[in-house]
Protein backbone atom coordinates (compact mmCIF):
# COMPACT_ATOMS: atom_id res chain seq x y z
CA UNK A 1 0.00 0.00 0.00
CA UNK A 2 1.30 3.47 -0.93
CA UNK A 3 2.14 5.70 2.00
CA UNK A 4 -0.62 8.40 1.91
CA UNK A 5 1.89 11.24 1.97
CA UNK A 6 3.87 9.58 -0.84
CA UNK A 7 1.06 9.19 -3.37
CA UNK A 8 1.84 10.54 -6.82
CA UNK A 9 -0.47 13.51 -6.24
CA UNK A 10 1.07 14.35 -2.85
CA UNK A 11 4.63 14.19 -4.16
CA UNK A 12 3.71 16.36 -7.12
CA UNK A 13 2.08 18.89 -4.78
CA UNK A 14 5.25 19.14 -2.68
CA UNK A 15 7.37 19.88 -5.74
CA UNK A 16 4.79 22.27 -7.24
CA UNK A 17 4.63 24.36 -4.08
CA UNK A 18 8.39 24.41 -3.53
CA UNK A 19 8.33 22.30 -0.35
CA UNK A 20 10.72 19.77 -1.88
CA UNK A 21 13.20 19.95 -4.75
CA UNK A 22 14.71 16.46 -4.87
CA UNK A 23 13.96 12.81 -4.14
CA UNK A 24 15.92 13.06 -0.89
CA UNK A 25 13.84 16.02 0.29
CA UNK A 26 10.63 14.16 -0.60
CA UNK A 27 11.80 11.17 1.47
CA UNK A 28 12.57 13.45 4.43
CA UNK A 29 9.26 15.32 4.08
CA UNK A 30 6.97 12.29 3.71
CA UNK A 31 8.73 9.63 5.79
CA UNK A 32 8.20 7.14 2.95
CA UNK A 33 10.95 4.82 1.74
CA UNK A 34 13.45 5.94 -0.87
CA UNK A 35 12.27 3.18 -3.25
CA UNK A 36 8.62 4.22 -2.96
CA UNK A 37 9.40 7.88 -3.56
CA UNK A 38 11.72 7.11 -6.47
CA UNK A 39 9.14 4.88 -8.17
CA UNK A 40 6.43 7.55 -7.90
CA UNK A 41 8.79 10.27 -9.14
CA UNK A 42 9.78 8.13 -12.13
CA UNK A 43 6.07 7.71 -12.97
CA UNK A 44 5.51 11.45 -12.78
CA UNK A 45 8.50 12.10 -15.01
CA UNK A 46 7.18 9.57 -17.53
CA UNK A 47 3.81 11.37 -17.46
CA UNK A 48 5.60 14.65 -18.28
CA UNK A 49 4.47 16.24 -15.00
CA UNK A 50 7.94 16.38 -13.41
CA UNK A 51 11.32 17.16 -14.98
CA UNK A 52 14.87 16.62 -13.79
CA UNK A 53 17.62 19.16 -14.22
CA UNK A 54 20.57 20.63 -12.38
CA UNK A 55 22.25 19.62 -9.16
CA UNK A 56 21.52 20.67 -5.61
CA UNK A 57 23.96 21.25 -2.74
CA UNK A 58 25.79 18.20 -1.52
CA UNK A 59 25.63 17.30 2.18
CA UNK A 60 28.60 14.98 1.91
CA UNK A 61 27.67 12.55 -0.83
CA UNK A 62 26.69 12.87 -4.46
CA UNK A 63 24.80 16.16 -5.14
CA UNK A 64 21.07 15.45 -5.58
CA UNK A 65 19.40 15.86 -8.96
CA UNK A 66 16.82 18.63 -8.72
CA UNK A 67 13.16 18.12 -9.62
CA UNK A 68 10.83 20.73 -11.05
CA UNK A 69 7.19 20.77 -11.98
CA UNK A 70 6.54 20.85 -15.74
CA UNK A 71 3.99 23.64 -15.76
CA UNK A 72 3.77 23.43 -19.56
CA UNK A 73 2.30 19.92 -19.51
CA UNK A 74 -1.08 21.51 -20.17
CA UNK A 75 -3.14 24.65 -19.67
CA UNK A 76 -6.36 25.69 -17.93
CA UNK A 77 -9.04 28.26 -18.62
CA UNK A 78 -9.91 30.62 -15.74
CA UNK A 79 -13.25 32.46 -15.80
CA UNK A 80 -14.03 35.27 -13.35
CA UNK A 81 -17.70 36.03 -13.90
CA UNK A 82 -19.13 39.20 -12.32
CA UNK A 83 -22.44 41.01 -12.41
CA UNK A 84 -21.35 43.56 -15.03
CA UNK A 85 -18.15 42.10 -16.50
CA UNK A 86 -16.27 38.88 -17.14
CA UNK A 87 -12.54 38.17 -17.30
CA UNK A 88 -11.19 35.05 -19.00
CA UNK A 89 -7.58 33.87 -18.86
CA UNK A 90 -5.59 30.90 -20.06
CA UNK A 91 -2.77 29.85 -17.74
CA UNK A 92 -0.19 27.10 -17.56
CA UNK A 93 -0.31 24.54 -14.75
CA UNK A 94 1.49 26.90 -12.36
CA UNK A 95 -1.26 29.51 -12.86
CA UNK A 96 0.99 31.83 -14.88
CA UNK A 97 -1.26 33.86 -17.17
CA UNK A 98 -0.48 33.26 -20.85
CA UNK A 99 -3.26 35.48 -22.19
CA UNK A 100 -6.29 37.24 -20.72
CA UNK A 101 -9.21 39.39 -21.85
CA UNK A 102 -12.11 41.16 -20.17
CA UNK A 103 -15.47 42.27 -21.49
CA UNK A 104 -18.63 43.93 -20.11
CA UNK A 105 -21.66 41.69 -19.66
CA UNK A 106 -24.99 41.82 -17.84
CA UNK A 107 -25.42 38.73 -15.67
CA UNK A 108 -29.21 39.22 -15.93
CA UNK A 109 -29.04 38.35 -19.66
CA UNK A 110 -29.09 34.74 -18.47
CA UNK A 111 -26.74 31.77 -18.63
CA UNK A 112 -26.97 30.95 -22.32
CA UNK A 113 -26.11 34.43 -23.57
CA UNK A 114 -23.45 35.07 -20.94
CA UNK A 115 -21.74 31.67 -21.24
CA UNK A 116 -21.75 31.99 -25.05
CA UNK A 117 -19.79 35.22 -24.58
CA UNK A 118 -17.45 33.45 -22.16
CA UNK A 119 -16.80 30.75 -24.77
CA UNK A 120 -16.05 33.41 -27.40
CA UNK A 121 -13.53 35.05 -25.06
CA UNK A 122 -12.01 31.65 -24.24
CA UNK A 123 -11.43 31.02 -27.95
CA UNK A 124 -9.82 34.44 -28.19
CA UNK A 125 -7.32 33.92 -25.36
CA UNK A 126 -6.42 30.42 -26.56
CA UNK A 127 -5.67 31.77 -30.04
CA UNK A 128 -3.62 34.61 -28.55
CA UNK A 129 -1.55 32.10 -26.57
CA UNK A 130 -1.10 29.82 -29.59
CA UNK A 131 -3.19 27.05 -28.02
CA UNK A 132 -6.26 25.03 -29.01
CA UNK A 133 -9.23 23.56 -27.09
CA UNK A 134 -7.42 20.21 -27.13
CA UNK A 135 -4.66 21.71 -24.95
CA UNK A 136 -7.09 22.60 -22.13
CA UNK A 137 -6.84 20.21 -19.17
CA UNK A 138 -9.47 21.84 -16.93
CA UNK A 139 -11.66 24.91 -16.55
CA UNK A 140 -12.38 26.95 -13.41
CA UNK A 141 -15.37 29.30 -13.16
CA UNK A 142 -16.19 31.76 -10.37
CA UNK A 143 -19.76 33.09 -10.29
CA UNK A 144 -21.37 35.82 -8.12
CA UNK A 145 -23.78 33.57 -6.26
CA UNK A 146 -24.08 30.34 -4.26
CA UNK A 147 -23.06 27.21 -6.19
CA UNK A 148 -23.55 23.51 -5.57
CA UNK A 149 -19.89 22.66 -6.13
CA UNK A 150 -20.45 18.97 -6.87
CA UNK A 151 -22.61 19.81 -9.93
CA UNK A 152 -21.54 23.34 -10.85
CA UNK A 153 -25.15 24.57 -10.62
CA UNK A 154 -26.05 27.96 -9.03
CA UNK A 155 -28.68 27.71 -6.28
CA UNK A 156 -31.19 30.59 -6.10
CA UNK A 157 -28.50 33.27 -6.66
CA UNK A 158 -30.01 36.66 -5.63
CA UNK A 159 -28.14 38.74 -8.23
CA UNK A 160 -28.19 36.18 -11.08
CA UNK A 161 -31.80 36.03 -12.33
CA UNK A 162 -32.45 33.03 -14.56
CA UNK A 163 -29.36 31.10 -13.42
CA UNK A 164 -30.90 28.84 -10.76
CA UNK A 165 -29.97 25.19 -11.33
CA UNK A 166 -28.29 25.89 -14.67
CA UNK A 167 -25.51 23.31 -15.35
CA UNK A 168 -22.56 25.65 -15.96
CA UNK A 169 -20.14 22.80 -16.92
CA UNK A 170 -22.36 21.86 -19.88
CA UNK A 171 -21.43 25.11 -21.63
CA UNK A 172 -17.83 23.89 -21.96
CA UNK A 173 -18.53 20.49 -23.52
CA UNK A 174 -16.32 21.20 -26.54
CA UNK A 175 -13.21 21.06 -24.35
CA UNK A 176 -13.77 17.50 -23.13
CA UNK A 177 -12.21 18.23 -19.73
CA UNK A 178 -13.38 18.66 -16.11
CA UNK A 179 -15.09 21.95 -15.25
CA UNK A 180 -15.10 23.32 -11.69
CA UNK A 181 -17.48 26.09 -10.59
CA UNK A 182 -17.73 27.86 -7.23
CA UNK A 183 -18.85 31.08 -5.64
CA UNK A 184 -16.65 33.98 -6.77
CA UNK A 185 -15.52 34.88 -3.25
CA UNK A 186 -14.32 31.33 -2.55
CA UNK A 187 -12.43 31.51 -5.83
CA UNK A 188 -10.93 34.89 -4.92
CA UNK A 189 -9.89 33.47 -1.56
CA UNK A 190 -7.92 30.76 -3.37
CA UNK A 191 -6.31 33.48 -5.46
CA UNK A 192 -5.32 35.43 -2.36
CA UNK A 193 -3.61 32.33 -0.92
CA UNK A 194 -1.56 32.03 -4.12
CA UNK A 195 0.22 29.12 -5.73
CA UNK A 196 2.20 28.21 -2.61
CA UNK A 197 -0.94 28.15 -0.47
CA UNK A 198 -1.07 28.88 3.26
CA UNK A 199 -1.77 27.19 6.58
CA UNK A 200 -3.42 30.29 8.01
CA UNK A 201 -7.03 30.99 8.94
CA UNK A 202 -8.12 33.90 6.73
CA UNK A 203 -11.29 35.80 5.85
CA UNK A 204 -11.34 37.23 2.31
CA UNK A 205 -14.08 39.86 2.01
CA UNK A 206 -15.30 40.90 -1.43
CA UNK A 207 -17.05 44.26 -1.54
CA UNK A 208 -18.50 44.77 -5.00
CA UNK A 209 -22.10 44.85 -6.17
CA UNK A 210 -22.68 42.35 -3.35
CA UNK A 211 -20.68 41.49 -0.24
CA UNK A 212 -19.34 38.00 0.40
CA UNK A 213 -16.74 36.22 2.50
CA UNK A 214 -14.35 33.44 1.54
CA UNK A 215 -13.35 31.41 4.60
CA UNK A 216 -9.92 29.79 4.64
CA UNK A 217 -9.31 27.25 7.42
CA UNK A 218 -5.80 25.80 7.66
CA UNK A 219 -5.22 26.97 4.10
CA UNK A 220 -8.35 25.26 2.69
CA UNK A 221 -11.61 26.85 1.53
CA UNK A 222 -14.41 26.11 3.98
CA UNK A 223 -17.78 25.85 2.23
CA UNK A 224 -20.06 24.54 4.98
CA UNK A 225 -22.59 21.72 4.81
CA UNK A 226 -24.32 22.87 1.61
CA UNK A 227 -21.71 25.23 0.14
CA UNK A 228 -23.21 28.53 1.32
CA UNK A 229 -20.73 29.39 4.10
CA UNK A 230 -19.57 32.99 4.01
CA UNK A 231 -22.69 34.65 2.61
CA UNK A 232 -22.30 37.61 4.98
CA UNK A 233 -23.99 40.06 2.60
CA UNK A 234 -27.34 38.92 3.96
CA UNK A 235 -26.57 39.29 7.65
CA UNK A 236 -29.05 41.75 9.19
CA UNK A 237 -27.61 45.10 10.29
CA UNK A 238 -29.44 47.26 12.89
CA UNK A 239 -30.65 50.63 11.59
CA UNK A 240 -32.16 53.61 13.44
CA UNK A 241 -35.88 53.28 14.29
CA UNK A 242 -38.12 54.14 11.36
CA UNK A 243 -35.49 53.38 8.70
CA UNK A 244 -35.34 50.18 6.70
CA UNK A 245 -33.77 49.13 3.39
CA UNK A 246 -35.19 46.34 1.23
CA UNK A 247 -32.57 43.90 -0.05
CA UNK A 248 -32.80 42.14 -3.41
CA UNK A 249 -33.05 38.84 -1.48
CA UNK A 250 -36.45 39.96 -0.13
CA UNK A 251 -35.35 40.65 3.43
CA UNK A 252 -34.71 44.04 5.03
CA UNK A 253 -31.53 45.68 6.30
CA UNK A 254 -29.03 43.18 4.86
CA UNK A 255 -25.38 44.28 4.95
CA UNK A 256 -25.25 44.25 1.14
CA UNK A 257 -28.28 46.54 0.88
CA UNK A 258 -26.68 49.07 3.23
CA UNK A 259 -22.96 48.97 2.40
CA UNK A 260 -22.52 47.13 -0.93
CA UNK A 261 -21.55 48.81 -4.18
CA UNK A 262 -25.16 49.30 -5.29
CA UNK A 263 -26.06 50.84 -1.93
CA UNK A 264 -23.09 53.21 -2.08
CA UNK A 265 -24.06 54.34 -5.58
CA UNK A 266 -27.68 54.83 -4.48
CA UNK A 267 -26.65 56.94 -1.49
CA UNK A 268 -24.11 58.94 -3.52
CA UNK A 269 -26.68 59.83 -6.16
CA UNK A 270 -29.24 60.72 -3.47
CA UNK A 271 -26.63 63.11 -2.05
CA UNK A 272 -26.21 64.73 -5.48
CA UNK A 273 -22.73 63.39 -6.23
CA UNK A 274 -21.85 63.28 -9.96
CA UNK A 275 -21.43 59.49 -10.31
CA UNK A 276 -23.16 56.90 -12.48
CA UNK A 277 -21.24 53.78 -11.40
CA UNK A 278 -19.38 52.40 -8.39
CA UNK A 279 -16.16 52.68 -10.43
CA UNK A 280 -16.70 56.45 -10.74
CA UNK A 281 -17.50 56.63 -7.03
CA UNK A 282 -14.24 54.85 -6.16
CA UNK A 283 -12.33 57.23 -8.46
CA UNK A 284 -13.97 60.24 -6.81
CA UNK A 285 -12.93 58.93 -3.39
CA UNK A 286 -9.37 58.46 -4.68
CA UNK A 287 -9.38 62.15 -5.67
CA UNK A 288 -10.13 63.09 -2.07
CA UNK A 289 -13.72 64.30 -2.49
CA UNK A 290 -14.97 64.90 1.05
CA UNK A 291 -18.61 63.69 0.84
CA UNK A 292 -17.56 60.61 -1.12
CA UNK A 293 -14.85 59.78 1.40
CA UNK A 294 -17.38 60.01 4.22
CA UNK A 295 -19.80 57.69 2.39
CA UNK A 296 -17.06 55.11 1.84
CA UNK A 297 -15.83 55.40 5.42
CA UNK A 298 -19.37 54.93 6.76
CA UNK A 299 -19.76 51.82 4.60
CA UNK A 300 -16.48 50.58 6.06
CA UNK A 301 -17.79 51.09 9.60
CA UNK A 302 -20.98 49.14 8.79
CA UNK A 303 -19.00 46.29 7.22
CA UNK A 304 -16.56 46.38 10.13
CA UNK A 305 -19.41 45.95 12.64
CA UNK A 306 -20.32 42.63 11.00
CA UNK A 307 -16.67 41.62 10.66
CA UNK A 308 -16.08 42.25 14.37
CA UNK A 309 -18.63 39.54 15.18
CA UNK A 310 -16.86 37.20 12.73
CA UNK A 311 -13.50 37.97 14.34
CA UNK A 312 -14.87 37.17 17.80
CA UNK A 313 -16.31 33.91 16.49
CA UNK A 314 -13.59 32.75 14.07
CA UNK A 315 -10.40 34.47 15.33
CA UNK A 316 -8.61 34.63 11.95
CA UNK A 317 -4.96 35.45 11.39
CA UNK A 318 -5.93 38.14 8.88
CA UNK A 319 -8.71 39.73 6.85
CA UNK A 320 -8.15 40.63 3.20
CA UNK A 321 -10.46 43.08 1.44
CA UNK A 322 -11.01 42.68 -2.29
CA UNK A 323 -13.55 43.56 -5.00
CA UNK A 324 -14.34 46.78 -6.85
CA UNK A 325 -15.36 48.87 -3.84
CA UNK A 326 -12.33 47.65 -1.87
CA UNK A 327 -10.20 49.49 -4.41
CA UNK A 328 -11.30 52.66 -2.62
CA UNK A 329 -8.50 51.63 -0.27
CA UNK A 330 -7.65 53.81 2.73
CA UNK A 331 -11.06 55.35 3.58
CA UNK A 332 -12.88 52.01 3.42
CA UNK A 333 -10.10 50.32 5.39
CA UNK A 334 -10.13 53.09 8.01
CA UNK A 335 -13.85 52.58 8.66
CA UNK A 336 -13.48 48.79 8.81
CA UNK A 337 -10.51 48.92 11.18
CA UNK A 338 -12.24 51.42 13.44
CA UNK A 339 -15.23 49.10 13.90
CA UNK A 340 -13.32 45.79 14.02
CA UNK A 341 -10.66 46.87 16.50
CA UNK A 342 -13.23 48.78 18.55
CA UNK A 343 -15.72 45.91 18.83
CA UNK A 344 -13.58 42.75 18.75
CA UNK A 345 -12.34 41.03 21.86
CA UNK A 346 -8.74 42.06 22.69
CA UNK A 347 -7.40 38.52 22.38
CA UNK A 348 -9.07 37.95 18.99
CA UNK A 349 -7.79 41.26 17.59
CA UNK A 350 -4.35 41.24 19.21
CA UNK A 351 -2.43 40.08 16.11
CA UNK A 352 -5.16 40.51 13.50
CA UNK A 353 -4.08 42.04 10.18
CA UNK A 354 -6.64 43.83 8.00
CA UNK A 355 -5.39 44.69 4.53
CA UNK A 356 -6.56 45.40 1.00
CA UNK A 357 -5.65 42.81 -1.64
CA UNK A 358 -2.44 43.61 -3.49
CA UNK A 359 -4.05 42.58 -6.80
CA UNK A 360 -7.85 42.63 -6.40
CA UNK A 361 -8.38 42.75 -10.16
CA UNK A 362 -6.45 39.47 -10.65
CA UNK A 363 -7.39 37.35 -7.62
CA UNK A 364 -10.55 36.00 -9.29
CA UNK A 365 -8.71 34.75 -12.37
CA UNK A 366 -5.79 33.39 -10.34
CA UNK A 367 -8.20 31.60 -7.97
CA UNK A 368 -10.22 30.12 -10.86
CA UNK A 369 -6.99 28.85 -12.41
CA UNK A 370 -5.81 27.33 -9.11
CA UNK A 371 -9.21 25.68 -8.57
CA UNK A 372 -8.97 24.09 -12.02
CA UNK A 373 -5.35 23.05 -11.53
CA UNK A 374 -5.96 21.50 -8.12
CA UNK A 375 -8.97 19.65 -9.50
CA UNK A 376 -7.03 18.41 -12.50
CA UNK A 377 -4.03 17.32 -10.44
CA UNK A 378 -6.06 15.45 -7.82
CA UNK A 379 -5.19 11.91 -6.81
CA UNK A 380 -7.25 10.11 -9.47
CA UNK A 381 -6.07 12.29 -12.34
CA UNK A 382 -2.41 12.15 -11.40
CA UNK A 383 -2.53 8.42 -10.80
CA UNK A 384 -4.08 7.94 -14.25
CA UNK A 385 -1.58 10.26 -15.91
CA UNK A 386 1.36 8.53 -14.24
CA UNK A 387 0.35 5.30 -15.94
CA UNK A 388 0.11 6.90 -19.40
CA UNK A 389 2.83 7.71 -21.94
CA UNK A 390 4.24 11.22 -21.77
CA UNK A 391 2.14 13.93 -23.42
CA UNK A 392 3.39 16.87 -25.41
CA UNK A 393 3.68 20.13 -23.53
CA UNK A 394 1.53 23.11 -24.43
CA UNK A 395 2.71 25.61 -27.01
CA UNK A 396 5.61 28.02 -26.76
CA UNK A 397 5.73 30.73 -24.10
CA UNK A 398 4.23 33.88 -25.63
CA UNK A 399 6.48 36.88 -26.15
CA UNK A 400 6.45 39.45 -23.38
Amino acid sequence: MVHPSASASALLHHVRTGRARSRAELVALTGASRNTVSARVDQLIAANLLEEGGRGWSTGGRPPTLLRFNSRAGCVLAVDLGVTSVDVAVTDLSAEVLATVGHPIDIADGPRAVLAEVDRLAQQVLAEAGLTPADVCAIGVGVPGPVEVSTGRPVHPPIMPGWHDHPIPDAFGRYGCPVFADNDVNVMALGEMGVAGSVEDVLVIKVGTGIGCGIIVDGQVYRGAQGSAGDIGHISVPLPPGRSVLCRCGNENCLEAIAGGGALLRDAQAAGLPVTSTRELVQLAAQGDGPTLELVRDAGRTIGTVLASLVNFFNPHRIVMTGGVAQAGAPLLAGIREAVYGRSLPLAARKLEITVSEAPEMSGRLGAALMAIEGYLDEDSVSSASRLPAQAAVGPRPAR
